[in-house]
């Protein structure tokens, strides 16, 4: 393994290290001021669509492409800052609409399963059997994903400082009904409780959301997780690929959807675009009001396209805004 060899670098030696891998920077002071607010990396990061590139063939006579160090002619530091400008405002609407749909999710999961009994969520038998059975590897035996699941929401409950969460451990010997309980869940803990609930309770779920099927809305679920989780640590949204993608509805199960199947390349199948059109797809089913369809819109339309980058570096098909889901 390579040690790393490199030395810190000023911000001065920052601003012409960038200038040597060919960005333009007309304000040295400007770029070091760029440098001290976000840092060398995070900045490279957002420009690494303009890096340059060649083809090669490998032993195997596979063609494939190298990215370099050097960026393509007419790079600007202007540029980047617009992009950063793009994906903050991104991500800010991004945690605006799942945090919708996370509170939506919480009310009809206490309200499905509280249609049992109050503790339903402790009673194997509303769940499949993959959810409640333990792990069988004799080597590393496991509890059920079920009591996996209970530990990691009781470490959630015991830390809670909510008054009602005080209320019940006082009074109600720490146990709560699952009406009550969802209120203290992240979205992660929903959709794994979610992934875990019977066909018929969790088709229920679905439905009322306008979604077909569980295994389509499991899939949403820990999507939105994924992408939540990606806005709340400030990481680049625009142009990542989602380890988390949403599935893709079938053709005529969800028309407004339709579209998301046009493609299967990879930017298409895997890029931010498509949790994008699931939140605005979700929305209008829990409040039609929010606005944030338009809202959306109107920052697509914004996005700073150059040379080296367009609106389908989201993933987004060049004619997203004639689509119905766009129009509120």
């Amino acid at each position: 393994m390579v040690e790393y060899a490199k030395e810190w670098l000023p911000l001065e030696g920052q601003v012409e290290r960038l200038r040597e891998h060919g960005l333009e920077v007309p304000d040295d002071d400007r770029a070091a001021k760029v440098l001290g607010a976000i840092g060398y990396y995070r900045l490279t990061g957002y420009l690494y669509p303009f890096r340059k590139s060649e083809g090669y063939v490998d032993d195997e006579d596979r063609t494939h492409v190298r990215v370099l160090s050097g960026f393509q002619p007419g790079t600007r530091l202007d540029h980047a800052e617009e992009i950063i400008d793009f994906d903050r405002r991104l991500r800010l609407l991004v945690l605006d609409g799942v945090e919708r749909i996370e509170v939506a999710v919480r009310m009809r999961i206490g309200y499905v399963l509280g249609r049992a009994s109050a503790y339903a969520y402790e009673d194997p038998t509303r769940f499949i059997e993959t959810f409640t059975a333990n792990g069988t590897d004799i080597r590393c035996p496991k509890p059920s994903k079920h009591v996996q699941w209970l530990q990691r929401v009781s470490a959630r409950q015991a830390s809670s400082d909510e008054k009602f969460v005080e209320q019940f451990r006082e009074k109600y010997d720490d146990r709560m009904p699952i009406w009550a309980l969802t209120e203290i869940l992240e979205l992660g803990h929903l959709s794994v409780l979610y992934r875990g609930m019977n066909q018929v309770d969790a088709e229920d779920l679905a439905i009322a959301f306008g979604v077909p099927t569980k295994k389509l809305m499991a899939s949403w679920l820990a999507s939105l997780n994924y992408v939540r989780n990606v806005a709340a640590h400030h990481a680049r949204l625009f142009n990542r690929k989602l380890q988390n993608a949403p599935s893709r509805p079938k053709i005529g199960q969800i028309p407004l959807l339709d579209h998301l199947r046009a493609s299967e390349h990879a930017k298409q199948v895997y890029g931010t675009y498509s949790a994008l059109a699931v939140i605005a797809y979700l929305l209008p089913s829990i409040d039609p009001d929010t606005g944030w369809v338009s809202r959306v819109a109107t920052l697509l339309r914004d996005f700073p396209t150059s040379d080296g980058l367009t609106i389908e570096s989201l993933g987004a098909p060049s004619d997203w805004s004639a689509l119905a889901l766009w129009h509120e």
